[in-house]
């Protein structure tokens, strides 16, 4: 397990990024591109499940990248522990497996991104900044894997979600704000300069809806809020 420091001056902090990546090759050209990022700092590489469990002990990472297809386990369990130690950290898979199955398993252990191996490594960083501003990418086909999904589950929201006038609303005055911004593309940041919060705390009442929705992603908490009723 490899540590990489980027030395690189700048006012604004770069991202950590951190590499769960059994595919040499896949994780060199990983490994070049956010080198060579200014904004970036390799912050670890693990090739296996064991050494990316490891990698969890070291500074916490701002964007975790992960393989499910690991030599010695999937890497979906890297993804539960890192949810786990590293909250604040957001997690994204980078994978060959774009089966519903794990899909479903690596949102569910607490994945925010899900991109198939069909995007070069130079586009990975690209995608990296959307996820440490607050996005969720999502690989076109997974993305209609997931609405797919919810089209053909049915759920008893619909039939509970008129509450009686004594219940407290679901969500926060506050909350709501956030999540039609949410709903409208806004970043993290782009919330904070707009609701003149730091973005910590946007991202705290972001968890917060995460947590009263009972959901892992930006397109789960849009689905729920609308089958709820909390958003137009």
């Amino acid at each position: 397990m490899a540590v990489m420091k980027h030395t690189e001056h700048s006012d604004i902090r770069p991202i950590r990024v951190a590499i769960v990546e059994d595919d040499p090759d896949f994780s060199s050209a990983l490994r070049l591109v956010i080198q060579g990022s200014p904004d970036m700092q390799l912050a670890g590489c693990a090739a296996t499940q064991a050494e990316g469990l490891a990698l969890l002990s070291a500074t916490p990472a701002d964007v975790l990248l992960v393989d499910l297809g690991l030599p010695d386990g999937s890497g979906i369990a890297v993804i539960r522990a890192a949810a786990a130690q590293w909250p604040q950290c957001s997690i994204m898979v980078s994978t060959n497996f774009g089966d519903e199955t794990h899909v479903m398993r690596s949102i569910e252990a607490g994945a925010a991104g899900y991109l198939l191996k069909d995007s070069s490594p130079s586009r990975m960083t690209d995608e990296i900044r959307s996820l440490a501003s607050g996005g969720s990418p999502i690989s076109p086909i997974i993305a209609r894997q997931v609405l797919a999904r919810f089209r053909n589950t049915p759920t008893t929201a619909a039939a509970t979600s008129v509450a009686s006038d004594d219940a407290p609303p679901l969500l926060s005055q506050r909350e709501k704000e956030v999540l039609d911004y949410i709903t409208k593309g806004f970043t993290v940041h782009e919330i904070a300069g707009l609701m003149q919060l730091s973005h910590f705390t946007v991202r705290t009442f972001v968890r917060r809806i995460y947590s009263k929705l009972k959901v892992s992603s930006k397109a789960e908490a849009i689905f729920e809020a609308r089958t709820q009723g909390l958003l137009p």
